[in-house]
């Protein structure tokens, strides 16, 4: 096997069930991979660059064979498959969500995406300053749903998750707060993925209630 950035990010990506991205270090990712862990350092200068081609690989793995919208397709119905792509492949990792989060991705891949999407949303009628700051808000919203979804399954707390949807809605005194307490059932057992496509959708109403029609000339 060649040792390459690809093939550490991989191996990395690997080791995130078992000890999660706190416990994840170079000199695991280098006995996953039979080496030394100062073999890495030619490729990898330290941890903050093996998150970025952590965050790369996942990236890359969401949006393959993305193309534009086919005839006839709404640009929130892409926008919204562009989101769920992307948290789908964030899920396949133990803290998936964290590792893309605040990280820098320089990939082919990134940059055809965001034209599509630039591309996309000129063609729906929005100005160039307000296509730009959509993928950033879908982006955000994407990475931030899928930390708390995968901070809800407790596996960061050594005995009792505090989570679990009985433990979940004793944590509230339903006599002095019962719609915060009918919230936290609800919330308990809410289903990822309707929550996760209500709240984009409401995003993708605000940003086409407020964009700025581009001038077709």
């Amino acid at each position: 096997m060649t040792l390459d950035a690809k093939a550490i990010a991989d191996a990395a990506l690997g080791l995130l069930d078992e000890v999660g991205l706190d416990g994840l270090t170079m000199r695991k990712v280098a006995a996953a991979l039979n080496v030394q862990a100062p073999a890495l350092y030619w490729h990898i200068k330290n941890k903050r660059e093996l998150l970025d081609v952590m965050a790369q690989a996942v990236f890359v793995s969401a949006v393959a064979g993305i193309e534009a919208p086919r005839r006839g397709e709404a640009w929130q119905e892409w926008v919204i498959a562009l989101a769920e792509r992307l948290r789908r492949s964030m899920l396949r990792y133990r803290d998936g969500a964290k590792v893309l989060a605040g990280t820098y991705i320089n990939d082919e891949a990134m940059w055809r995406t965001v034209e599509l999407t630039l591309r996309t949303l000129e063609d729906a009628g929005f100005s160039k300053t307000e296509a730009g700051r959509v993928f950033p808000v879908m982006l955000h919203y994407t990475v931030g749903f899928v930390i708390e979804e995968q901070s809800r399954a407790g596996t960061e707390y050594a005995d009792t998750n505090p989570y679990d949807p009985e433990r979940l809605e004793q944590a509230v005194d339903a006599a002095n707060y019962p719609r915060t307490a009918q919230l936290v059932a609800d919330f308990s057992v809410a289903d990822f993925d309707e929550e996760f496509d209500y709240g984009l959708r409401v995003i993708l109403a605000g940003i086409l209630a407020t964009r700025t029609v581009s001038d077709p000339s």
